[in-house]
């Protein structure tokens, strides 16, 4: 017997935002539990997506493709995932068996052409990275990403869904962010006295990555503005979305890493330009008052992110260090190693110097592991020529089917989203592959029901 979606109903959104928030609680206080709950998650989507019907089988998948890249950097903060790439990995593997169950569109084959230029660069890899370099784990790291976008985009390429539904898949994503949001504040109630510069703060991120948790924050920001313009039905549900995006918004900008910040700005800044083309003037009108309360609710959040890090915030997105004085490069070393990147392409155009090469070259010559922070000259160095190639299929498949489907409101704001995020953090995480796959889906507008009227005799 199939299992229908009725579950994922958003109707108990306040039911669902309180149980994630418990969690939170209940995984900082309870090491045991991470593993317990990615166990749990882990075959309860499984069970979803095999009993589920044919035609619930695509939502289905995404929800759980969705909840994985929300929770990934959770599961890595506290060591819970079967692996570091866990979520990677499952993205693949249920976006997989989602083209096992109901095909792929022909249209699609660009990315199959784009897994295969990944191929070259595990073959110059295997030559020219060096003994002490662990082949398997080094390439797998950096293509995890690459390959998780190829396999869900080939899934997602013209796959028909409504307009809720994609709400759906976004409210899957910022569940678990709302579990993060949680962790965090209980990892570092208060930051008076912890910081001692405007660098990015591990202390303040749950002691992991501020780069990737930024990130992840910064996708959560995005979804909650969508909610609170688009799904925020009374005022009660206003005034929770706005103690949600306030308190995420805070997290984020604590962590002193200003990439994940500046993405989620873009992408809202993208969403809200989208809407507001589309609305009428009434429509317009009532957007324009949400917009006041939330510029009034980011002021408030920004004024305690300053008082809490006794001025540090405004020191770090001006460019100045705890002392007040200029720092020389904005972009805290990422413009250094893109320069390195585009030398690799230099010294070998045709094929690049292979994949993990670049991180591999500045163990040699630093001595320690400076992983790549931008996904294009990643691509460039590694991949040479091919990259080229990569880009302009990433960049022109989706704008070229944007041409002939213009009903995903959210498609500018998906690939904004990548974008911004692969040029300051890479694809170290599954949300830049999974966002930009949600680009190439074929939004439907929901059927009103027919009412027939009886025929009397």
């Amino acid at each position: 017997m199939a299992i229908k979606s009725k579950i994922y109903s958003t109707d108990n959104y306040v039911l669902f935002v309180l149980f994630h928030i418990v969690l939170g609680i209940l995984l900082y206080e309870f090491d045991f539990l991470n593993k317990i709950y990615f166990v749990f998650i882990l075959v309860f989507f499984l069970f979803r997506i095999l009993f589920s019907s044919k035609e619930d089988k695509t939502i289905e998948i995404l929800l759980a493709c969705a909840y994985f890249t929300g929770i990934e950097v959770l599961f890595r903060m506290t060591k819970s995932g079967l692996s570091y790439e866990a979520s990677k990995y499952l993205v693949i593997i249920f976006t997989t068996i989602g083209i096992f169950y109901k095909g792929i569109s022909g249209k699609s084959y660009p990315y199959f052409v784009f897994l295969i230029l990944l191929v070259p660069a595990i073959i110059v890899a295997s030559i020219t990275l060096t003994y002490g370099a662990r082949f398997r784990t080094n390439v797998a790291f950096v293509l995890s990403g690459p390959v998780c976008l190829g396999i869900a985009s080939l899934f997602c390429f013209d796959r028909k869904i409504t307009q809720k539904q994609v709400l759906d898949i976004l409210f899957y994503i910022l569940l678990p962010c709302i579990t993060t949001t949680t962790y965090l504040f209980l990892y570092t109630p208060s930051l008076k006295g912890l910081l001692s510069g405007t660098a990015s703060n591990s202390a303040a991120s749950g002691g992991f990555g501020p780069n990737q948790v930024a990130t992840i924050l910064g996708l959560g920001i995005f979804v909650i503005i969508v909610r609170l313009f688009l799904q925020s039905y009374s005022i009660r549900i206003k005034i929770l979305n706005l103690i949600i995006l306030g308190a995420m918004s805070f997290r984020a900008l604590v962590t002193f890493s200003r990439g994940g910040v500046v993405a989620a700005v873009i992408t809202v800044l993208i969403f809200l330009s989208a809407v507001f083309y589309r609305s009428s003037k009434k429509q317009a009108s009532q957007l324009v008052q949400v917009s006041l309360l939330l510029g009034f609710a980011l002021i408030i959040v920004w004024g305690i992110s300053s008082n809490q890090t006794d001025g540090l915030i405004e020191m770090r997105y001006v460019n100045k260090d705890h002392l007040g004085r200029e720092k020389k490069d904005i972009t805290t070393g990422r413009w250094h190693l893109f320069v390195e990147e585009i030398d690799g392409f230099l010294e070998s155009p045709f094929l690049g110097i292979g994949a993990s090469r670049v991180k591999n070259k500045r163990v040699e010559k630093y001595g320690r592991h400076l992983p790549s922070h931008n996904e294009i000259g990643r691509l460039l160095s590694e991949h040479g020529v091919l990259g080229i190639i990569i880009l302009m299929i990433l960049v022109f498949t989706p704008i070229s089917y944007r041409s002939r489907n213009k009903k995903n409101i959210f498609f500018y704001a998906f690939l904004g989203f990548w974008f911004a995020t692969i040029n300051h953090s890479g694809m170290r995480i599954a949300a830049p592959s999974f966002i930009y796959a949600l680009c190439l889906l074929n939004v439907t507008n929901e059927k009103n029901p027919v009412h027939r009227k009886q025929i009397t005799k």
